[in-house]
């Protein structure tokens, strides 16, 4: 085998397993994306913005919060079409995955009633949120379809994604609050936490790039507006 041969074998080989490891990552801080969100649920104290929706609809509806997530992440992600965004496969399983994680842990942890229970539960699942957000966006497979709509308005409006961020949110939680669904500290926390626990576990999951630089840097993500499927 010529010395060539065996470094095109081996550079296939390296391909392979990053691709494997991205996968596994993505679809590992789906599910842990949906669990953490079930426990913020469980908590009580408090949703993040596009949550706060999802349980205002299911309050409404009667359907649970995960069916509700995935349909409403379906309609975003019809939005995308006029504002030519391409999704990638991190957003369609982002549609499913984390609705069925969030219904599935519901469904196995038990009944917070005491602040003693309910407190620990709203910092793991900030601090779970953090690191989920951390595992699917550095496997560069697409942003979630919350966030693509927000880029895609920065794109088509030439606002910053700061603005197109936090008007989109006041919206979301206005009317998921009008609802039902559930405004606290949990909210307050979530807002002032999740960037930061982002960025730290976006470094701590980084898959490096074939030509050994970071990936994350070398995708260009918008780290500070990406902040949750």
């Amino acid at each position: 085998m010529s010395q060539a041969t065996a470094t095109t074998g081996g550079y296939l080989l390296s391909t392979k397993g990053r691709h494997g490891r991205r996968l596994i990552q993505l679809y590992t801080g789906l599910v842990l994306y949906g669990a953490s969100s079930a426990l913020l649920v469980e908590a009580g104290l408090g949703l993040e913005p596009w949550n706060v929706l999802h349980q205002g609809l299911a309050e409404l509806t009667g359907l649970t919060i995960g069916v509700v997530s995935i349909v409403v992440g379906a309609a975003v992600l019809l939005l995308w079409i006029p504002l030519r965004q391409r999704p990638g496969l991190g957003t369609v399983s982002n549609v499913f995955v984390v609705g069925l994680a969030m219904d599935g842990t519901l469904a196995l942890v038990p009944d917070a009633h005491s602040l003693a229970v309910r407190i620990p539960l709203l910092l793991a699942g900030v601090l779970l949120n953090g690191a989920a957000t951390g595992l699917y966006i550095s496997a560069r497979f697409g942003p979630g379809p919350r966030d693509g709509l927000m880029t895609g308005l920065h794109r088509r409006t030439g606002r910053s994604i700061r603005l197109m961020r936090t008007a989109v949110e006041v919206a979301v939680v206005a009317t998921g609050f009008a609802l039902g669904g559930t405004v606290g500290i949990g909210t307050v926390l979530y807002a002032v936490s999740i960037g930061p626990l982002a960025q730290l576990f976006l470094r701590v999951f980084d898959v490096p790039s074939a030509s050994g630089g970071s990936t994350v840097v070398a995708a260009g993500q918008p780290q500070g507006a990406i902040l949750r499927p």
